[in-house]
């Protein structure tokens, strides 16, 4: 076992060198609209997630023994970052320091919304891309680690050596063994119910993740619990079976609505908080909600939150900035000319302009239509799964004022999720709201409703309360309130689609030129990696810098979640009408 400083100090040295490396290699997009501290604090800004004590981390060793931090993550696909801090994170992960909690490994949005492709040679990066990073095996990895390391005496006793240093003592390392021990409870519950099993399930790979199905398990199953239970309840989570790939973030702002299956509405920057939270919610975030009458809203939805709303807002700002990346190699301006009356025909003659034309609303928003399942047929495994219920635990009976029912004691998770983020930003825009808690109870016993609460606050604070919560009822779904999308899935604009592959929304089918055949006609299996091919606009056939074969199935089987059946749009064109229309998307 090594002494209890050379973990961190080998990593540091090690995946610092391989950063300034492989960057070197890379250059950023033309036309994305960001400078170097944009990009830099895209990639490491602090959102409030906090996935595990940084002293823990830098002492956790792999299977071989080598330190788990070595490679700055490369071997999951997650890219290198030599502006990080410390150096040899990659980009989107970051040492969080907020509270009074010890320094913490986190992630942000940059983790899975940066892409690199690589053509000819040269890496190019691409701000705001899809991630080719595995998630899924990184989290794995880390279950496994923590395990084995609490699972072997010896190897417990060097890893507190090297957390620890020279304070080490036995009463320490028995307080240690403890704090690993709750913290790892709620981590295996969630990587062994949520995570695809091996040798029985398809692991998500390289570019994808069920990143919905992992929110909900982590609220649900993670987050509502009894204290005492160590706010788990394991029924709640679920098999996170429905991959898909990570949106590209330049326009997200603006679309009016946002998630694959099209749920939520966006376009102002409360639902964009919405939005965001519910991420940090998903990707390790702390959050355990509490009963507190003093609250008008009837529960402390921020007293045990880490996320960082500032944080939040900051990325929110750079995102606001990005523009899609530029084709970085010759087009044939004519061929592209004749794509571009391609794209403008109507569906039935296989154009693409009423379903991913831009339509801007008099707000100024994008119009994001969702195609309903019925008309394009793909893999419904996500609608599928977001219709599943669970105990509702600690919030069981809560609700906000005129933002729906009270939550049943079983109840959809997708609405715990939604009432776990309009209570939290609420309570953030106006932290010092507060009542006498009998009056509360006593209003609540004589009406019924929480509505006659807001009736006591003063007329400008009302008055301002009742903007927030109209401005964030089409954060999440509402039974009874408002018409949601049919279910289907998004039809975004088609700026910078060229740098988005895989496609369709599980990332099944690897380039837009095999997306032009028909569903029964398109590859079973592909190597995903970095690797470009920018006649077939997507993934080149061999990848030599990735392991990863993703193995999909067809029509056959169109709730499998690696369905590539769907979107039969444009099939019928010719090759050369087919061509002509690629190249007119490698200019948008």
């Amino acid at each position: 076992m090594f002494g209890p400083n050379i973990f961190p100090l080998a990593r540091l040295v090690a995946t610092a060198l391989l950063a300034s490396t492989a960057l070197a290699a890379a250059q950023s997009m033309e036309g994305q609209g960001w400078d170097a501290t944009t990009r830099n604090n895209f990639y490491t800004q602090d959102q409030g997630t906090r996935l595990i004590p940084w002293s823990w981390i830098s002492a956790l060793e792999q299977a071989n023994g080598a330190p788990f931090m070595a490679d700055g993550l490369a071997r999951y696909g997650y890219l290198p970052n030599p502006g990080s801090a410390p150096a040899g994170l990659p980009v989107g992960f970051m040492v969080a320091r907020g509270g009074v909690d010890e320094p913490s490994l986190g992630l942000n949005c940059a983790a899975c919304h940066t892409r690199q492709i690589e053509h000819g040679g040269k890496s190019y990066r691409i701000d705001g891309g899809p991630s080719l990073a595995d998630l899924g095996a990184f989290w794995a990895d880390l279950d496994a680690a923590v395990g084995r390391t609490l699972n072997d005496t010896a190897k417990f006793t060097g890893f507190t050596k090297a957390v620890l240093g020279a304070e080490w003592t036995d009463k320490k390392q028995e307080m240690l063994l403890l704090k690993v021990q709750a913290w790892y409870a709620p981590f295996h519950a969630i990587s062994d119910g949520g995570l695809p099993k091996p040798g029985k399930d398809q692991p998500w790979g390289k570019g994808r993740l069920d990143a919905v199905g992992m929110i909900l398990n982590r609220v649900a199953g993670l987050d509502i619990g009894a204290p005492e239970d160590n706010y788990i309840i394991k029924d709640n989570i679920a098999p996170a079976n429905a991959p898909v790939r990570p949106p590209f973030l330049w326009n997200a702002p603006i679309q009016n609505r946002t998630q694959w299956p099209g749920f939520a509405e966006n376009g102002n920057e409360i639902l964009a908080l919405s939005r965001n939270l519910g991420q940090v919610y998903g990707v390790f975030g702390v959050f355990h909600p509490k009963k507190d009458d003093s609250h008008p809203i009837g529960y402390d939805y921020l007293g045990d939150n880490s996320a960082n709303f500032d944080g939040l807002a900051a990325l929110e700002n750079d995102i606001i900035a990005l523009k899609p990346p530029k084709w970085p190699w010759a087009v044939d301006a004519k061929l592209a000319a004749v794509g571009e009356k391609i794209f403008n025909w109507t569906t039935a003659l296989g154009g693409c302009v009423e379903c991913h034309g831009i339509k801007t609303l008099a707000d100024g928003n994008w119009v994001t239509p969702v195609t309903p399942i019925a008309q394009i047929r793909t893999d419904a495994k996500e609608l599928q799964n977001m219709g599943r219920k669970v105990d509702t635990g600690v919030l069981s009976g809560a609700f906000i004022p005129f933002l729906g029912e009270p939550l049943n004691k079983i109840d959809n998770a997708v609405s715990v999720l939604g009432l776990s983020v309009r209570g939290a930003v609420l309570q953030h825009y106006f932290p010092d709201v507060r009542m006498d808690p009998n009056l509360r109870r006593l209003l609540l016993k004589s009406h019924k409703a929480l509505d006659v609460v807001i009736e006591t606050l003063d007329p400008r604070l009302k008055a301002d309360v009742m903007k927030k919560i109209d401005a964030i009822k089409g954060a999440y779904p509402i039974p009874g309130l408002g018409a949601p999308p049919p279910p289907g899935y998004e039809a975004r604009v088609m700026q910078g689609i060229w740098a988005a592959a895989p496609y369709l929304h599980n990332g099944s089918v690897p380039t837009l030129a095999e997306l032009l055949k028909p569903s029964n006609k398109r590859v079973e299996s592909f190597k995903v990696g970095p690797a470009y091919d920018p006649e077939t606009v997507g993934l080149a056939v061999e990848q030599p810098n990735s392991s990863t074969t993703l193995a999909t199935t067809g029509c056959e089987n169109p709730v499998s979640g690696d369905s590539h059946c769907g979107h039969d749009f444009g099939v019928t064109l010719t090759d050369e009408q087919k061509k002509a229309l690629l190249e007119y998307l490698k200019t948008l």
